[in-house]
């Protein structure tokens, strides 16, 4: 990936999982430059101007998916609320190029809100990835907090768009526990991501990546998370919730167990 100037969000947002993962040969492709307009007060990606966009991303993209023989590649971005798509045309055309492959793997996206610019979904919708995902990331009376420059809405209203546009498309969202919020809180976000169309949902631990992102409120048991996968599948959610969970984690798992369900209906 380094030998063809490719990013992963594994190491730039400094994931625990990264050891595990790049030892099974997986990886979350961070596209659209390294660099992000938002500062969001858990995350530990580098934020400030960014660059254009490389138009070569896509083609050496695709080279490291044959040459490390994907199954399964999971595409997300930095924001670039500098564009006028938000960056979505990045997104576009990752997706053509990987599915232009003889031997396509599945594709996930994990985007942005795009400042709820709905018309940037849709293009990214256009382009037929298997898994469309959006993190939630954390309940609404928190997003001041830790992620002012998103709006719950937004997200919402990405997931919606989704499961409105796209209902055969997998619908996915992540949020993470220990920054503050109620169980309550955090049900009641749960109840509102099953309502908007979603199939998949990730909850994991926030761990502070430096001592520059806000502190750890409180770490959530491991019961707590049986819990919650317990009570989001009540709600029809294929739910995976622990310690060390992210948003893109096992992500061909994921995919592979809402399969049969998509299959049947």
């Amino acid at each position: 990936m380094r030998s063809r100037g490719l990013h992963t969000v594994c190491e730039e947002a400094k994931c625990p999982n990264r050891g595990e993962c790049f030892g099974r040969g997986t990886a979350t492709f961070l596209i659209n430059g390294r660099i992000c307009t938002r500062s969001c007060a858990y995350c530990a990606i580098d934020h400030g101007r960014p660059r254009p966009l490389d138009a070569s991303e896509p083609e050496q993209l695709a080279e490291a998916v044959v040459a490390m023989e994907l199954r399964h590649v999971v595409i997300t971005a930095v924001d670039r609320d500098d564009l006028a798509d938000g960056g979505a045309s990045g997104f576009v055309a990752c997706i053509r190029r990987v599915k232009g492959l003889p031997d396509p793997p599945a594709v996930e996206v994990l985007t942005p809100d795009f400042r709820g610019d709905m018309g940037s979904v849709d293009r990214i919708l256009e382009a037929a990835p298997d898994v469309y995902n959006h993190n939630v990331e954390t309940v609404p009376r928190l997003y001041r907090k830790v992620r002012r420059s998103g709006r719950y809405r937004w997200a919402l209203e990405v997931l919606r768009r989704v499961a409105e546009q796209a209902p055969d498309m997998v619908a996915k969202s992540g949020l993470m526990v220990g920054l503050g919020e109620t169980r309550e809180e955090l049900l009641e976000v749960v109840s509102d991501l099953a309502r908007s169309g979603c199939r998949v949902v990730t909850i994991g631990q926030y761990l502070q990546p430096t001592p520059a992102q806000v502190p750890v409120e409180r770490f959530w048991t491991p019961e707590e998370f049986a819990e919650l996968e317990e009570l989001g599948r009540h709600m029809g959610l294929e739910v995976f919730a622990g310690p060390f969970v992210r948003s893109s984690y096992r992500a061909e798992e994921a995919y592979l167990r809402v399969l049969p369900a998509r299959a049947a209906g």
